[in-house]
């Protein structure tokens, strides 16, 4: 009993560290392209998040299985309480310590190197190598190159539809330093006395680049806005859709929990991690690793949702966080105005994600085996 209640308590620091690091991630290019603010964002990420994890129940059932040990270990070492808890604990720490810092690691590359570092402190030579390969690493590291791939085609093809379809670019004009002369008029609007143009002084924050243009007969940017947030809440769906069952599956091998309770109870702790603990990672994702506009936000959204919900419906244990930042790193090269300090960065932590959890699952295993 005892065991059962350290495992649903390493379980739940896993969903909220996951929840912290990974909940906005589907809504970065709302916020980064100045459609949404960030709060309207955080919650729009919390909901659809939960609603793709309720889905996995239907779903996801493969990827329960792929994150329980099955197969990578021995089962007697499998259904051990103490590797089930060195597993949670180390993914967990691994992705809480990021999202302090603001970097959007992986919470499956957290789970698999935790699986890794417990299963060779407990099990050694006995880990099946040719499972971890394919159907692990292989994943995790085609998937962030897929959805740059990807999004270099399907952005321009976007692009080149909405020139053909005759929508503009619509730019309201800010003034940094520069004064000039202008003549206010009645209805509030400034002109520019040497040239006659007409701007309306806003704050900095809230000039953007919008589209002109009719579809059909409706604005052009009023249909982008709302496909926007729907491909961004596909990607959040998608996210609880993939993560949920991963981490629920910790919970599974004990016979404790039903599917249906154990799914509810991450869902939730992924969902107060992700309204409480977001904010950093959510200004890397928005701000930090390119600038964007409302179209290339969508494209990017797009990618990612078709690559987690593809991979969800397969099994494949692709990262929700390689997609998403493959996607950004492909509009940045498309608009070159990707930060490339930054991405380096995230890279860097992506090639230490791995060897920093698999220390700190062995850690706890021999800590917890001690004890025990």
């Amino acid at each position: 009993m005892i065991g059962i209640i350290f495992i649903l308590l390493a379980t739940l620091f896993l969903s909220y560290a996951n929840g912290a690091n990974d909940n906005f991630k589907g809504v970065a290019t709302l916020f980064g392209s100045g459609a949404s603010d960030y709060r309207k964002a955080l919650w729009w990420a919390t909901i659809t998040t939960f609603l793709g994890s309720i889905a996995a129940l239907f779903i996801s059932s493969n990827l329960i299985i792929s994150f329980s040990g099955k197969g990578l270990v021995p089962n007697a070492v499998n259904n051990a309480p103490h590797f089930l808890i060195s597993v949670a604990l180390g993914a967990a720490f691994t992705v809480f310590i990021a999202a302090l810092i603001g970097i959007p690691i992986s919470t499956t590359h957290s789970l698999t190197g935790a699986l890794i570092g417990a299963g060779l402190v407990s099990a050694g030579a006995q880990i099946n190598l040719q499972m971890l390969g394919n159907n692990f690493l292989l994943p995790l590291l085609v998937s962030p190159l897929l959805s740059a791939l990807l999004t270099l085609i399907i952005y321009p093809f976007f692009r080149f539809a909405r020139m053909r379809l005759g929508i503009e670019h619509e730019m309201c004009l800010c003034i940094g330093q520069k004064v000039e002369p202008v003549c206010a008029q009645p209805n509030g609007t400034l002109l520019l006395k040497s040239t006659g143009i007409a701007l309306t002084i806003d704050q900095l924050q809230n000039c953007q680049q919008y589209y002109q243009g009719k579809i059909l007969g409706i604005d052009s940017q009023a249909i982008l806005d709302k496909l926007h947030y729907l491909s961004s809440g596909a990607v959040s769906f998608a996210r609880g859709l993939n993560d949920t069952p991963k981490i629920v599956s910790l919970l599974l091998i004990t016979r404790a929990f039903s599917l249906k309770g154990g799914i509810f109870i991450v869902a939730v702790a992924m969902a107060i991690g992700g309204l409480l603990n977001a904010k950093r990672v959510a200004l890397t994702m928005s701000k930090r690793i390119t600038k964007m506009n409302h179209g290339q936000g969508f494209s990017a959204n797009l990618v990612t949702s078709f690559l987690v919900i593809f991979a969800s419906k397969w099994g494949l244990p692709v990262s929700t966080t390689h997609v998403s930042c493959g996607s950004l790193f492909g509009i940045g090269l498309v608009n070159k105005k990707a930060n490339l300090s930054i991405i380096r960065q995230i890279i860097l932590a992506w090639v230490l994600t791995l060897p920093l959890a698999m220390i700190l699952s062995a850690v706890c295993f021999l800590v917890i085996n001690y004890i025990k």
